[in-house]
Formats: C-alpha cells, sequence, structure tokens
C-alpha cells in the first residue's frame, strides 16, 4: 500500500482526490495540506510514500516547499499535480527535486500509475510537459534578449510603468508594450511578474542596489 500526503489549496480538489484514493486499496491517504508550510511539516510527520504537490499556492508555494523538503532530507517522492505546463512553473519543480509532474486533465488511472512509478522512485511526466521539456532540449539555445527588450526590463523589474519607461528610454509606450512582447515570447512567459523572475533566474538580471542612487 502507498501512502499519501496530499497538498492543495483548494479544500474541494482535496476532498476529491482524497475520494478517488482512498477508494482503492493501492493506496493510504495519510493527511492534508493547504499550502508548502504544512506540507512540509506534515511530510516530517507522516512520512508519506509519495507528496502530491500543488504548485501555486498562497503563501508557501509548491516549489519552495519541494527545495525545504529536500533541505531537510525528507524521503517522501513529490509528484507534482498542477494545471501549469509553462517553462516557469515545470522547470523549477523539477530542479528542486520533484519526482515527477502530472497536470490534473489526467485521467484516474493515469494519476494512480504516476504515484506507483514515483512511489518507484521513477521520473513520471505528463506527456505535454514531456514534449515541452523535449522542446527545451532540442532548441539550440535560447533566442537572447536584445540590449533594448534588457533595457526595458530592468526598468519594468524596478518597478517603472510602461509609461515611465517610454519616457526614460525616449520611446513611444507602444514600442516598449512591444518589446515586452518579445521578451514574453522568448522568456516563455505571460506577464511581467513572470518575465522579471525568470530573467533574474537565468541571468538576465542581477539584484542591484537602490535604482535611485545612480540619479543623486
Amino acid at each position: 500500500m502507498i501512502s499519501l500526503l496530499i497538498v492543495d489549496d483548494h479544500p474541494v480538489v482535496r476532498d476529491g482526490l482524497r475520494g478517488m484514493f482512498s477508494a482503492d486499496p493501492r493506496f493510504e491517504v495519510l493527511g492534508e495540506a493547504g499550502d508548502g508550510t504544512e506540507a512540509v511539516t506534515a511530510a516530517e510527520q507522516l512520512h508519506p510514500d509519495v507528496i502530491l504537490m500543488d504548485l501555486r499556492m498562497p503563501g508557501t508555494d509548491g516549489v519552495t516547499a519541494i527545495r525545504e523538503l529536500t533541505r531537510r532530507g525528507v524521503q517522501s517522492r513529490v509528484l507534482v499535480l498542477t494545471t501549469y505546463d509553462t517553462d516557469s512553473d515545470v522547470i523549477p519543480a523539477i530542479e528542486a527535486g520533484a519526482t515527477g509532474y502530472l497536470l490534473k486533465d489526467a485521467r484516474k488511472e493515469e494519476l494512480f500509475h504516476a504515484v506507483e512509478a514515483a512511489a518507484r522512485g521513477q521520473a513520471v511526466l505528463s506527456p505535454a510537459v514531456a514534449t515541452r521539456l523535449m522542446g527545451q532540449l532540442r532548441r539550440p539555445a535560447t533566442e537572447p534578449l536584445s540590449q533594448r527588450e534588457l533595457e526595458v526590463l530592468q526598468l519594468i523589474a524596478q518597478g517603472r510603468t510602461n509609461r515611465d519607461a517610454a519616457r526614460q528610454l525616449f520611446i513611444s509606450e507602444a514600442t516598449v508594450k512591444t518589446h515586452l512582447q518579445h521578451v514574453y515570447a522568448k522568456l516563455d512567459v505571460s506577464d511581467r511578474a513572470a518575465a522579471v523572475a525568470t530573467a533574474f533566474s537565468r541571468g538576465y538580471l542581477t539584484p542591484a542596489p537602490n535604482p535611485h542612487r545612480h540619479q543623486s
């Protein structure tokens, strides 16, 4: 019997998963958690074979929880179960130590099989995620950001609006938006916050001292 810890911020999702697994004699649900902090505490207390981990949760998110579980040497396998399959979700989760990555649209038997495989320490990826990762590996190189795109991104990272960036760079707001769309495409993200976070993680941006200091 494979023991489970279910981690998701939505009680309805947790109830559904608990009911599904509890009805099958192959599995035993030891507990639930509503965010990453609760997950780490529960994992250390319950020692589940597999942790079903949502990623985007208020408070401590899934990737942070996976890193902490790895840091603490928790032996439980982590199987990510989420609705998100972007590079900015998949890659950090796997790098943090997740054994597998499954999407919430998976069929019941697919989910059961994934949990069994994760319990054996086998890597499990949903077809969509596997295809995305293969695409990443086959891509010769990420198209670099242009100097102007970097300048726009640096200003956005400082909290500037599109209008502020346009004024500082002596370009139109429309041009700023165009540069941002190119940045989103190159970094495979969909919003400003994700663009900034991904740019820092890939080394395009580095933490800087007070951005106003150079103006004095």
